[in-house]
């Protein structure tokens, strides 16, 4: 933990003690959720990786930059929010507000990567057929250096980053616009490159998938077309990034909203209660996309459902319970019990005579009782188990 700096006074939080209560319970929501949605979706992918589409690496990478996110913002937004004041000094506010700017653009930047894909494999099948691994793996580290850019910047002394207006949480100071010209050119390249363009090719992408599939039925179902599961699986990737791209931007578009009121109007009217409320909706991003594909992709949730039904039996079978046990016990006894052999090497019997060939008629099938033989001299004899309890036989074998 840092110590207090010279600027502590610009690390108390400016909104009431219970709205901080009620952010720190919403973002410990938040960072449970996250994490086990976000490492759950990376376990099913890692099962399934011989599998894997390389349109579905998109979803894997914003699944990793939202785990991102979540490790290294709540962990210190939760216990400062709780304390109503940022508690981890200014250069740990450097770094926390990196981290938020780092993950969320790559987040932002994957899911315009993976629209243009998408439009891509729909609207032009026969290019975006020839979309391999390596393409997949060129774009997605495309995606964190185009976010890095953004994300050093600040560090570089383009822009700057501070305290939040509400006080226990750093990101970009927004307030800087208004008297550094480095810093208003910051905020606009970023408002232009990371909010408005990306939104733009997001919509732009959807909006000419959704028109191609009503204008030319005959290229959707060629791309379609049951002859190939990959193709399937690629529209229903489109219906599932729409679903996350709209999330997404639901949650960020508020805060955006007043950090460009910040940036281009009075500061100072902007309330800290807005930014506080702006900035638990963008936290919130980080749980939609494990719920969407977990819950809607067939293939993930199969294969989540098949590791969850391995993982109790391993449990059930590592602690086996009382009334498991005595069935077993149960079970084994009843089998030794069928296949009781005696020892002249015959299988016990179950209502028929073994020998009785000559007198057929004295086998009674409707009553049946388990028979020995008995070895009498040279023959063999069969006698009931009952008899051998009223009558000692001495030449029982």
């Amino acid at each position: 933990m840092g110590n207090v700096s010279d600027t502590s006074s610009l690390f108390a939080s400016s909104i009431s003690r219970e709205h901080d209560i009620l952010m720190g319970s919403l973002y410990s929501v938040f960072c449970f959720l996250s994490l086990v949605g976000n490492c759950t979706l990376l376990l099913v992918a890692y099962h399934k990786r011989s599998t894997l589409k390389p349109a579905e690496f998109f979803i894997i990478n914003l699944s990793i930059s939202d785990l991102g996110m979540t490790l290294s913002l709540f962990p210190l937004a939760i216990p400062s929010s709780f304390s109503h004041r940022w508690l981890f000094g200014e250069i740990t506010c450097q770094l926390y507000a990196m981290c938020g700017v780092l993950f969320g653009l790559s987040s932002l930047t994957n899911l315009t990567a993976l629209s243009l894909v998408c439009c891509l494999k729909v609207c032009f099948p026969n290019h975006g057929n020839k979309f391999s691994f390596s393409h997949a793996r060129l774009l997605v580290a495309g995606v964190w250096c185009y976010a890095s850019v953004f994300a050093v910047g600040p560090l570089a002394r383009w822009g700057r980053y501070s305290a939040e207006p509400y006080g226990t949480a750093c990101c970009i100071d927004w307030h800087a616009p208004n008297h550094e010209l480095w810093a208003l050119s910051y905020i606009l390249c970023l408002f232009i490159f990371c909010y408005a363009l990306p939104c733009t090719i997001i919509f732009l992408s959807y909006a000419f998938i959704l028109l191609t599939v009503r204008g030319s039925r005959q290229a959707v179902q060629q791309h379609v077309s049951p002859q190939t599961k990959t193709t399937n699986a690629h529209t229903l990737i489109v219906k599932l990034s729409v679903a996350v791209c709209i999330g997404f931007l639901g949650a960020w578009t508020p805060y955006a909203v007043i950090a460009m009121w910040a940036a281009f109007g009075d500061a100072t009217q902007v309330p800290p209660t807005a930014f506080a409320l702006a900035a638990v909706f963008a936290k919130s991003s980080t749980i939609y996309n494990p719920m969407v594909y977990l819950l809607c992709k067939p293939n993930f949730r199969e294969c989540l459902c098949r590791d969850t039904s391995l993982l109790r039996h391993m449990i059930y079978r590592g602690s086996p319970q009382p009334q498991e046990r005595f069935g077993s016990d149960s079970r084994r006894n009843k089998d030794i019990t069928a296949s009781t052999r005696f020892s002249n090497g015959q299988q016990e019997s179950y209502g028929a005579c073994l020998n009785c060939t000559e007198n057929t008629g004295l086998c009674q099938l409707a009553s049946p009782q388990n028979t020995a033989c008995i070895l009498t001299g040279s023959t063999y004899a069969e006698v009931t188990v009952q008899q051998l309890v009223d009558k000692q036989q001495p030449d029982f074998l």
